[in-house]
């Protein structure tokens, strides 16, 4: 049973130096996740305490079904932001109908995650290229961010797109509280600060390097304490300074989703998008961090632990969670060594909700906006430009239009015209597969591109490597090209398809080379393949191929080569440069 609940296989060999590493790591994951879950909660438009209680079952019951060691699951940005996005179509923010969806999105996300991970399907997540998904983050962080600069400002302002949300806060910017803004500006600085400098100027001052980290973990819980006091202390309230408000003083209260058709109709396709992406989010860090200690990740039992930890949130108050990158490097770097700094964290998380809570009603809703806006800031990266521009134009058209789609109609339109234009690129590129002609280079038994090398070719001999697999769009593509190379070669005797590449063959690709075997037949061209591979061969075998072709199927180039030039030649062997030769591909 150990392969499908990992508690039982990591839970037998725990000791007492594990139990000590992972209480240090959760005690400060504890702090750094208090203000980080109230925030994403605020961001999903859901009460605060939601943020605390999908920080506490759901990281539980990861710890007992996930397979990383020190991935930290709960409220992230960007699902967040999804989240908000979903549910924002079907009910209105703050009311209980909102909270509902919200338990909704969860399950069914949960569900679709534990089914994909049954099911083993973790494969359906490579659909989201990187390029896609690093265009994805990008804008999501900046609609994020622009998002929260209302409550930073203190006005109101509506929109799930740039353009909406800019011209929102164009036109209430004459209602800004200074006093909101200067507590919301102010707390940024310092949690910028608090990222670079906290750690080298505690260092400066005597502490060791270890209390150091400590203290700069703890930047933004002195934030919230520091700007909480100041709310009561001045009375900022009568002043219009926005604060959270009313937080319930429990543990995370038994709740139901709503299984009605009308809303799972509604929320289907968002719960999905949010799990495919939240499991490519969470698998990535969960398989950065396991491969600094030689350790395994499973993704079909990561889909498992984290549907599982998402059907937690949806019977415990909260909204859909996956692992994050943030808190999930803390953890490793506090030295966690077990999912059990998981259940501790839970734990610190529990006391919290239980004891902190009445002082989170003066806490300024501009504070966990600059939290907010500080977090998803270090998502933006622009450099994914120039890199795909540089390295590929296709995969620069699929980070751009999924940017641009995402700023302006809305992250579920721009992710999913992301992962269109990634899957149209994709069979574009292996409908007009790379083919070279390919010679011998000189005394060996090599073959290469006679458009980078000097090799010997032969007049009577056309040897063209597919660097594809042969499918259904490609398949015609490869009968035209062969037939035109034919064409221009008056002495062809033989061609030699070569096939190192060709990892598989499907029928329209196999009644194309029955169609080429045939047409070169009947101009005396004899069809010869090199080269194949095992199991594609296997394929050609059981629809008795070998049997028709009218030439050979040869193990290697060479044995082709050598055994064609037995017979009498019409010209001899030569030797060709680049600039002499014409490019199929």
């Amino acid at each position: 049973m150990h392969k499908y609940i990992p508690i039982l296989d990591w839970g037998r060999r725990y000791n007492t130096m594990a139990l000590s590493n992972d209480l240090v790591a959760a005690l400060i994951v504890t702090i750094m996740l208090i203000p980080q879950s109230l925030a994403y909660a605020l961001l999903a438009g859901l009460p605060p305490e939601a943020g605390l209680y999908a920080s506490i079952l759901p990281i539980i019951l990861y710890a007992i079904f996930g397979t990383s060691r020190a991935l930290a699951v709960g409220p992230v940005a960007v699902v967040s932001l999804l989240t908000a996005t979903a549910i924002g179509n079907v009910a209105q923010a703050g009311t209980a109908g909102y909270a509902i969806a919200a338990l909704t999105l969860a399950f069914l996300s949960g569900s679709f995650l534990v089914l994909m991970g049954v099911l083993r399907l973790g494969f359906l997540a490579n659909f989201l290229s990187h390029p896609v998904i690093a265009g994805f983050i990008t804008a999501s962080g900046i609609l994020i961010a622009t998002s929260q600069i209302k409550h930073i400002l203190g006005i109101s302002a509506e929109g799930h797109t740039l353009p909406e949300v800019f011209l929102s806060l164009f036109h209430n910017l004459s209602q800004a509280n200074m006093l909101t803004a200067s507590i919301g500006i102010a707390v940024m600085a310092f949690l910028f600060w608090v990222r670079k400098g906290a750690k080298p100027f505690l260092i400066r001052l005597g502490l060791p390097a270890r209390l150091s980290d400590f203290g700069a973990k703890a930047g933004p819980v002195l934030a919230v304490f520091v700007s909480t006091l100041a709310v009561f202390g001045f009375d900022l309230i009568s002043k219009g300074v926005a604060v959270v408000g009313e937080v319930p003083q429990s543990l995370p209260p038994l709740t139901m989703p709503d299984l009605s058709p009308e809303l799972v109709s509604s929320l289907l396709v968002p719960a999905i998008l949010i799990s495919v992406i939240g499991f490519v989010e969470s698998i990535s860090v969960a398989q950065t961090l396991a491969a600094r200690k030689r350790q395994r990740i499973d993704p079909d039992q990561e889909l498992i632990g984290l549907g599982a930890a998402n059907l937690g949130a949806a019977f415990t108050g909260g909204f859909p969670v996956t692992g994050g990158f943030s808190r999930s490097v803390v953890n490793y770097d506090a030295g966690a060594e077990t999912p059990a700094a998981g259940i501790f964290t839970a734990i610190g998380l529990a006391v919290a909700a239980v004891t902190i809570t009445p002082i989170i009603f003066f806490l300024p809703k501009a504070t966990l906006a600059a939290t907010i806006i500080v977090a998803v800031l270090s998502l933006v990266d622009f450099s994914i430009l120039s890199k795909t521009w540089n390295y590929s134009k296709a995969d620069f058209a699929a980070v751009s239009i999924t940017m641009l789609v995402t700023l302006t109609l809305g992250v579920e339109i721009g992710v999913t015209s992301g992962v269109a234009v990634s899957i149209l690129v994709h069979l574009y590129k292996t409908s007009r597969p790379h083919m070279a002609i390919v010679g011998q280079v000189p005394n060996s038994e090599h073959f290469r591109n006679i458009l980078r090398h000097d090799v010997e070719t032969h007049s009577d001999i056309l040897t063209l490597r597919v660097d594809e697999s042969l499918y259904f769009a490609n398949a015609r593509y490869l009968e035209d090209q062969l037939y035109d190379l034919a064409a221009q070669r008056p002495n062809l005797k033989h061609v030699i398809l070569m096939c190192p590449a060709v990892n598989a063959i499907d029928m329209s690709a196999l009644h194309s080379l029955e169609e080429i075997n045939e047409r070169l037949a009947l101009s005396g061209i004899k069809f010869h393949l090199s080269e194949v591979k095992g199991p594609v061969m296997d394929r050609l075998l059981n629809v008795d191929f070998p049997k028709h072709i009218s030439g050979k199927i040869y193990l290697s180039q060479h044995q082709a080569i050598t055994d064609l030039n037995r017979e009498p030649k019409s010209d001899q062997t030569f030797s060709r440069r680049a600039s002499d030769q014409y490019d199929p591909a």
